[in-house]
């Protein structure tokens, strides 16, 4: 059982950063293929950035590529997402997602949501606001 705690979100004005984190429990990240995914209001979770263990490949929706960063500290077992440049249209709830690395063949596939479940996991989410 993995347990996943995001944490940073905030509101934040246009072209501002945000860095989100996300800490897990339960299992070392560096076997776990991960996804940082986005919900806004009326709209389906869309998976954003994601990486895969299997072949340390990174993935970014054409929305956020160039403004946001995935890193980890194995270390501490947290991956973050850096957000600048942050837009309105960004404000989202936001969550990550692990599944073993053995799972996933890409970070593309990692993106997916219906490719969280089963065996994967989720945290509870944290609120982006990016005001105009």
């Amino acid at each position: 059982q993995v347990q996943l705690v995001e944490s940073g979100g905030g509101l934040v004005q246009a072209g501002g950063s945000l860095r989100l984190s996300c800490a897990a429990s339960g299992a070392p990240l560096e076997d776990y293929a991960i996804g940082w995914f986005r919900q806004a209001p009326g709209k389906e979770r869309e998976g954003i950035v994601c990486f895969s263990s299997r072949d340390d490949s990174t993935y970014y929706a054409n929305s956020v590529k160039g403004r946001f960063t995935i890193t980890r500290d194995n270390a501490k077992n947290t991956v973050y997402l850096q957000m600048n440049s942050l837009k309105p249209e960004d404000t989202a709830v936001y969550y990550c997602a692990v599944k073993a690395g053995l799972f996933i063949d890409s970070a593309q596939a990692m993106c997916v949501e219906d490719a969280i479940a089963p065996m994967g996991y989720w945290g509870q989410g944290t609120q982006v606001t990016v005001s105009s």
